[in-house]
């Protein structure tokens, strides 16, 4: 199990990719648990009701449950998407963290890939600034799919 983070390592501010940010206020090593995704525990049902309400803040807990982290108690949901994130989402022991990927610089934006499914990519443009970012928020088993411009529609230009 990756080593969790006992004391506040976040600062959260303006993003340039998109509205708040969470920020490394020290270093954080690769592999520390930096922050759970944290939220009401609904059914799939509930969830897709939320999602069709413009709720973008559900994760994915496992086949019967999702996590509604739109909360105000819940400071993970201003991690922002990248196309070369810092961070990985990790199902531990019931709970969502945020996990180092790598080592991470005081001041550095802590990212991770939302690992949306190409339906509907078009309605999520990335912003994330990445050298490698494919344009959409995608996950990354996609990612060579919209480098090529395969996905049906895709602009290829």
């Amino acid at each position: 199990m990756p080593e969790q983070e006992t004391r506040s390592v976040l600062e959260f501010k303006p993003s340039a990719i998109h509205g708040l940010g969470a920020f490394a206020a020290a270093p954080i090593r690769a592999g520390t648990l930096v922050i759970e995704y944290a939220g009401e525990r609904v059914s799939k049902a509930e969830s897709t009701r939320r999602c069709e309400t413009g709720n973008t803040s559900i994760f994915e807990l496992d086949e019967d449950w999702d996590v509604d982290g739109n909360a105000g108690w819940n400071p993970a949901r201003f991690l922002n998407h990248s196309c070369a994130p810092n961070c990985d989402a990790e199902l531990i022991e019931g709970h969502i963290w945020i996990v180092a990927r790598r080592d991470i610089a005081p001041g550095e934006e802590l990212t991770f890939n939302y690992g949306y499914d190409w339906e509907d990519y078009r309605q999520h443009v990335c912003h994330c600034g990445a050298a490698a970012c494919v344009g959409y928020i995608v996950a990354e088993e996609f990612f060579e799919s919209f480098r090529a411009r395969k996905p049906i529609g895709l602009p290829t230009s």
